[in-house]
């Protein structure tokens, strides 16, 4: 596939506020009364990425990705491949993190992926709508890995 730039449809960039005094600044990563309902998240997690490291791509088919990118320096990638998508085909480039720290709301079958393109190690929290393995870690998990696949053209700039 050849992808085309642009901004990916129903993925919410959302800027984070810092709310700031003398002890330091809070900021919140979502509040369920700005979320639909069927995004609100079951679960969260935090993960730290080494610089120069890339995780993903992947797609989920059902779970919905709200990623939280707080420190360090990010580029966030994202591919609609979603066929009945007004987007499908579109790639998504977004560096994120320290200097401009948001949220962004991933929609099942958009393919993500993010590096850490600073020069140390750097965190990101996600609080998807569905558990990791479902209830108890009981069921396949929901995940279509990208890493291999060369047909898609799914290039990391």
């Amino acid at each position: 596939m050849t992808w085309k730039t642009g901004t990916v449809h129903d993925c919410l960039v959302r800027q984070l506020t810092h709310y700031t005094d003398a002890r330091g600044w809070l900021s919140e990563i979502f509040r369920q009364d700005e979320l639909a309902s069927e995004v609100h998240p079951a679960m969260a997690y935090v993960s730290m990425t080494h610089a120069g490291i890339t995780r993903g791509p992947h797609e989920h088919l059902r779970q919905t990705d709200i990623f939280a990118f707080l420190s360090g320096t990010f580029r966030l990638y994202l591919w609609d491949n979603r066929s009945g998508s007004p987007t499908y085909g579109v790639r998504q480039i977004l560096d994120t993190g320290s200097n401009n720290p948001c949220t962004v709301q991933v929609p099942p079958g958009v393919i993500h992926a993010y590096r850490n393109i600073g020069a140390s190690d750097a965190l990101v929290i996600n609080c998807p709508n569905r558990l990791y393995a479902g209830y108890g870690r009981e069921e396949a998990v929901d995940e279509i890995r990208w890493e291999e696949q060369t047909d898609h053209n799914l290039i990391l700039d």
